[in-house]
């Protein structure tokens, strides 16, 4: 876990105008403008590197786009229906247990 950590204070300490190319890759694979993405990448919904970015950036823009919301209110919103998938998924493993006759 502290691996993990040291890994992303890495990519922090470096800029983000200095990895165009991977910047460039994950706007491709979201599905948008590189500039979006950098947005995006400096307000902090994800990081380089992160496996679910792109779908998560494109989530971001579709919420800012569908509901005219802010960057902020798209963050937001993304991260609340993150913990909402969470906890469904905690659920769906805790209802088998529930059923089971005694």
């Amino acid at each position: 876990m502290s691996v993990t950590r040291h890994v992303r204070l890495v990519q922090r300490s470096v800029p983000i105008a200095t990895r165009p190319v991977e910047v460039e890759v994950l706007a491709r694979e979201a599905g948008l403008h590189p500039d979006l993405v950098q947005r995006f990448l400096r307000l902090g919904l994800v990081e380089l590197g992160d496996v679910g970015a792109p779908a998560r950036l494109a989530r971001a823009a579709r919420l800012r786009r569908d509901l005219g919301l802010s960057y902020a209110g798209a963050i937001l919103a993304c991260d609340l229906l993150d913990r909402i998938d969470e906890l469904e998924e905690r659920l769906r493993r805790y209802e088998p247990l529930r059923n089971r006759p005694r």
